[in-house]
C-alpha cells in the first residue's frame, strides 16, 4: 500500500465512519475537528480505535490523502499554505441548513469542488465519497470479488490522482467509477440522479450519464 496514511478533516459522522473503514482496511488514520484535537480524543479513541486526533495542519502534515469531511460552509477555514501538492479528496456537500446560502461560500456557475480548488489553489483536489450516505458507506462494505458490489463515483482532473483515489475506495470496500473531470462533481451534488446512490458499478454509470 503506497498511500497508507489517510486524513480526515471532520470528525462527524462521515468523518468517523471513513476513519472506522480505513482503520479496517489497514490504513494509518489521522482526524482532525472542529475543536481542540483533546475535546474529540476519547470518542475517536471509542468509535475508530487507532485513529489519532490531531490538529488540521498536523492532518495534512503526516496524511497521504486527506478528505475534507467537514461542513461545506467551513472550508474556507482551511490554510492553504497547509495543503501544497496535497491529494485532497472533496467528500462535502452544500446544506442550506449548515452551510446558509449557496453563494457564502461557492459561487455561481461553480461546482462545489471547484470552488475548494480555487481556495486551496495547490492542493489535487478529486471529488468522491459525497453522494453515499455515511450509514451506507459503513453497511455495504465488501471485498472485491463479492456480486453486486456498491460503487463510489470519482471526479478529478488528473488521471493519477484518480487512479490513487479509485485504490483507496476499492481498499474501503467499493468499486470506483472515474466520471472524468473535476467540474463532473456536479453530477454528485444534492439535487441530482446519483446523490444518495447506493448501487452498483452499472446502475452508478447510469446515473452519472
Amino acid at each position: 500500500m503506497q498511500n497508507n496514511t489517510i486524513g480526515i478533516v471532520g470528525a462527524g459522522k462521515l468523518g468517523i465512519t471513513l476513519a472506522q473503514l480505513a482503520r479496517k482496511a489497514g490504513y494509518e488514520v489521522y482526524i482532525s475537528g472542529s475543536r481542540d484535537p483533546s475535546k474529540i480524543e476519547l470518542s475517536v479513541q471509542v468509535l475508530a480505535p487507532g485513529a489519532h486526533a490531531v490538529t488540521t495542519s498536523e492532518v495534512a502534515r503526516v496524511s497521504d490523502i486527506v478528505v475534507l469531511a467537514m461542513p461545506l460552509g467551513k472550508f474556507h477555514l482551511l490554510k492553504p499554505e497547509d495543503f501544497v501538492d496535497i491529494l485532497v479528496i472533496d467528500a462535502m456537500n452544500y446544506w442550506w441548513e449548515v452551510d446558509g446560502p449557496r453563494s457564502d461560500s461557492v459561487a455561481e456557475g461553480m461546482t462545489s469542488s471547484e470552488a475548494v480548488q480555487l481556495h486551496l489553489p495547490q492542493a489535487r483536489i478529486v471529488k468522491a465519497l459525497n453522494h453515499m450516505g455515511y450509514h451506507d458507506l459503513h453497511d455495504e462494505t465488501r471485498p472485491a470479488v463479492t456480486p453486486e458490489r456498491k460503487a463510489i463515483a470519482v471526479a478529478g482532473d488528473n488521471k493519477a490522482d484518480i487512479d490513487t483515489v479509485s485504490r483507496l475506495i476499492d481498499a474501503l470496500g467499493f468499486d470506483a467509477l472515474n466520471i472524468g473531470a473535476l467540474s463532473n462533481g456536479s453530477l454528485l451534488e444534492p439535487g441530482h440522479p446519483a446523490f444518495g446512490a447506493n448501487v452498483t458499478m452499472h446502475k452508478l454509470a447510469r446515473l452519472t450519464s
